[in-house]
């Protein structure tokens, strides 16, 4: 195949993503009027204008695909700046984002999404149903960044999203990385082709010290100090369990090929108590169970002070395993003989592969995506962890996933309230196990 035909067929399939299939009806999605491409070059939007936000466009502009970033949004003007400084010094002849193409505030995302062909999504995880349904809506193909949503009701919008996606054969790629990074892939492999036979048991960890604080500024309104805050409130990150320990419980999930039908645990804030950390906990331990009775255990912790540990673990009939993120992927016999050791030497990023990935199949006009449904469900195992740990119940995942229990404001402004206000001293209500109620 020529460039010429790999070129219409590209135009081809961009215009396709936006069309319906043999005229199909699907739900609230109905499909009107997607963006199609009229050059050959593929036009991304930026939504979610942060560090991880530019480090998403950084990668996505360091592609060899034909790319060009033609739009961002962001809630804060300060933030979408900083960004487009720091892109367009880097990617000069890659950036063509005028004044015009900077949307700023809630609805931003709509405004920027229409005007690409790809969308990366990398707001804080609250809003990405929200952004994620309306990229779907208009027909896009999507990079979003791990978690999917931060409670059930959100699952189930970007589950119902997904089905969506598929039907428009729409690329989505979720920033789980660890699945595009070679040691896991090689290894996992070797562990579903039974290099260790059934799984029965294993540890998943993200030990560390802990994130940033952002101190609370004069004259901030409390919306804008829980955003600027955001990793301390659930509706907009979910606790760490599900923002950052996801990647460790999605390995679980992966090496089992399932994902867990209960869980149960126990959890608090031990270190962190003051008012700068708003409501969530600084440590969880739980247990994953599956349907065939293995159960895998989970441990994070943000603890100043700690011996970090960052890995997982597994045991097979046969034998038994470790990873991270290091590069490393060993398989042993119950006798201790090596039976693989990935090479950690030379790996590519998989922060950049996820997106060469993802560039490379629209470029060539091919639908090989679609991550979303396994993204949301290791993010909902994660939901369901934090469920567990607040309550000190054990969570049914059926049960569970039908949970009316959103956390998102009423309303998006910056006068609105957060559904969690402080008390007259700055501090916020504390899950407490045996009274708080999750579901």
């Amino acid at each position: 195949m020529n460039n010429n035909d790999l070129r219409d067929k590209r135009r081809e399939f961009l215009k396709a993503s936006a069309l319906v299939a043999g005229g199909m009806v699907l739900n609230q999605f109905a499909f009107a009027g997607g963006h199609s491409s009229v050059d050959d070059t593929i036009k991304i939007a930026l939504i979610g204008c942060g560090d991880r936000g530019t480090g998403a466009a950084f990668q996505a502009l360091s592609t060899t695909a034909n790319v060009k970033l033609v739009a961002m949004g962001d809630a804060f003007q300060d933030r979408l700046e900083n960004s487009y400084k720091v892109l367009s010094d880097k990617f000069k002849d890659k950036v063509d984002v005028p004044q015009d193409r900077r949307f700023v505030g809630f609805d931003a995302y709509k405004q920027a999404i229409a005007l690409a062909d790809v969308v990366l999504l990398v707001t804080p995880p609250g809003f990405r149903p929200i952004h994620f349904e309306e990229a779907v809506k208009q027909g896009k193909h999507v990079f979003m960044e791990k978690p999917v949503a931060v409670d059930a009701p959100g699952i189930r919008r970007v589950l119902a999203a997904a089905e969506i996606a598929k039907q428009k054969k729409l690329n989505v790629v979720v920033g789980l990385q660890r699945r595009y990074q070679a040691n896991y892939r090689e290894t996992i492999k070797r562990i579903q082709d039974g290099a260790i036979g059934d799984v029965v048991g294993g540890q998943v960890y993200w030990n560390s010290g802990g994130v940033w604080v952002k101190k609370r500024e004069p004259n901030q309104t409390e919306m804008e100090y829980q955003m600027r805050n955001w990793y301390y409130f659930n509706w907009l990150c979910g606790d760490h369990i599900v923002e950052q320990h996801v990647h460790n419980i999605d390995i679980a999930n992966w090496v089992k090929g399932a994902y867990p039908v209960s869980v149960q645990g126990t959890g608090s804030r031990a270190w962190r108590t003051g008012k700068d950390y708003g409501e969530i906990y600084d440590n969880h331990a739980v247990e994953l169970t599956y349907a065939d009775g293995a159960v895998i255990y989970s441990q994070c912790r943000h603890f100043e002070g700690i011996s970090n540990r960052v890995d997982e673990t597994f045991q097979g009939t046969k034998g038994r395993t470790y990873l991270s993120a290091g590069n490393q992927g060993v398989l042993w016999d119950h006798k201790g003989k090596e039976l693989f050791s990935h090479s950690t030497k030379g790996n590519a990023n998989p922060y950049q592969t996820e997106h060469d990935e993802l560039f490379a199949a629209i470029s060539k006009g091919e639908y090989k995506f679609s991550d979303a449904e396994r993204g949301a469900k290791s993010c909902f195992t994660a939901i369901i962890g934090r469920y567990a740990t607040y309550s000190g119940q054990v969570i049914n995942w059926d049960e569970a996933l039908k949970a009316d229990n959103s956390l998102l404001p009423d309303q998006f402004s910056w006068t609105a309230n957060p559904k969690l206000m402080p008390d007259e001293n700055g501090l916020y209500p504390i899950p407490t196990p045996g009274k708080t109620k999750v579901l």
